[in-house]
């Protein structure tokens, strides 16, 4: 009894390693059988189930087995790279790629002229009759119908005219009567009185066309400064004070020059009102042309009150001063009275009568203070030495005397004899 339990105990282990070491052997023939079936095949136990009942029904089904060496290729050949090219080592330095040079592309060409084209379009045909000097007008739904106003060719006439013929015009007429005045000076110099000062006095000017005449010149030199500013500061003010102060400039000065054309305006009407009587011309203004107010021949020519300079310079102011007023009124109210031509023509005549007026006025300035001696006490105190008044307006002194003389004679008529 004792020898069969030892003997069954020694045989146990032996028979659980044999089974074990077959069931290790079955695992791996098991997978590769599954392996050789195709993906998506039926198996032979659902194949079985799929026909169903038959006379076969209940048989066990034998399935052939597949060589492991046929089934370990096809999994090669289903792992291997479908790509034939050869791997290089990690760490070997790729040849280096050629350049491909870039493909030049040739420009766009230009459309030709519309006088080559077959038929242009509406638009090219719209802006060529606006060319010849018609207008393209569109369609808006705001009052100001002006601005409807697309196309005006006239406006390329008017810039034309503000940056570059203006420009010349004025810095010719300004710079012109400078470099006179300056050749003059140096030739001629300062016009002395022949027989010096006398002492005596006459009332030439009084108060009020004193003021009048003040309140004119003064708001005149600042329109005329920041009307400059407007045409030359952009090239001559600009490079030398810099932008912002030169902005701050022309907005303060195309203020002033807004309002103060008001109080010149007025000046112009009263210094009308008050000497269009003495500036009417006469006979006597052709001798003293002639004689260049004394430059020329021995002496300088009788005049009255005003002399034939004096009057161009009062007629320059009245008419000229005037035109500039009111052309500015519709420069300062755009669209009142006049539309976009109309303010474009109104800007011409601004400009070239302004530039003018500048250059006439410099000789005016000139002669009433540095070119003639005495001569500026007649607008500064009203009073005039007589010696100046008889060597320049002989005849107004005459009439001065005749008048005083008139004055005088009905109250000594009227006194008694030997009141005295």
């Amino acid at each position: 009894m004792r020898r069969a339990l030892l003997a069954l105990g020694l045989a146990l282990p032996l028979l659980a390693g044999t089974a074990m070491a077959q069931a290790q052997q079955q695992a791996p023939q098991s997978a590769e059988t599954a392996q050789a079936v195709p993906n998506g095949a039926p198996t032979a136990q659902q194949q079985s189930q799929d026909r169903g009942p038959g006379p076969d029904k209940g048989a066990p089904e034998v399935q052939a087995p597949v060589p492991e060496s046929q089934s370990a290729g096809e999994n090669r050949q289903q792992q291997a790279p479908t790509s034939t090219a050869t791997q290089q080592p990690t760490g070997t330095p790729t040849a280096p790629q050629p350049e491909v040079a870039p493909v030049p592309v040739s420009p766009i060409p230009a459309p030709p002229p519309v006088s080559e084209r077959a038929q242009p379009s509406a638009e090219e045909q719209e802006l060529e009759a606006a060319l010849k000097g018609q207008h393209i007008q569109g369609r808006i739904s705001i009052p100001n119908q002006s601005a409807s106003l697309l196309v005006q060719p006239q406006g390329r006439d008017w810039r034309a005219f503000r940056n570059q013929t203006l420009f010349w015009t004025g810095a010719i007429a300004v710079l012109g009567m400078a470099a006179v005045i300056a050749l003059f000076y140096l030739i001629r110099g300062r016009v002395r009185l022949e027989a010096g000062f006398s002492g005596r006095t006459m009332l030439r000017f009084g108060f009020i066309e004193r003021v009048v005449h003040w309140m004119t010149a003064s708001t005149f030199i600042v329109l005329a400064l920041s009307g400059l500013n407007l045409t030359f500061g952009r090239h001559l003010i600009r490079p030398l004070i810099g932008d912002q102060p030169f902005t701050d400039l022309t907005h303060y000065g195309k203020i002033a020059h807004n309002f103060l054309a008001f109080p010149f305006t007025l000046g112009i009407v009263l210094m009308f009102l008050f000497w269009v009587k003495g500036n009417i011309p006469n006979k006597l203004d052709l001798v003293w042309l002639r004689q260049f107010g004394g430059m020329v021949g021995s002496g300088n020519p009788p005049s009255q009150q005003f002399n034939a300079g004096q009057k161009v310079i009062f007629w320059v102011t009245v008419l000229g001063g005037g035109l500039v007023a009111l052309s500015g009124y519709l420069l300062l109210f755009p669209f009142t009275v006049a539309g976009v031509n109309g303010l474009q023509w109104s800007h011409m005549l601004h400009g070239t009568l302004s530039m003018l007026m500048i250059a006439v006025m410099l000789g005016h300035i000139y002669i009433g203070t540095l070119g003639i001696e005495g001569s500026f006490s007649a607008m500064g105190s009203g009073r005039v030495d007589y010696n100046w008044a008889r060597e320049h307006h002989s005849l107004w002194v005459d009439d001065e005397l005749r008048k005083a003389h008139d004055s005088v004679r009905p109250e000594a008529a009227a006194r008694p004899a030997g009141a005295d």
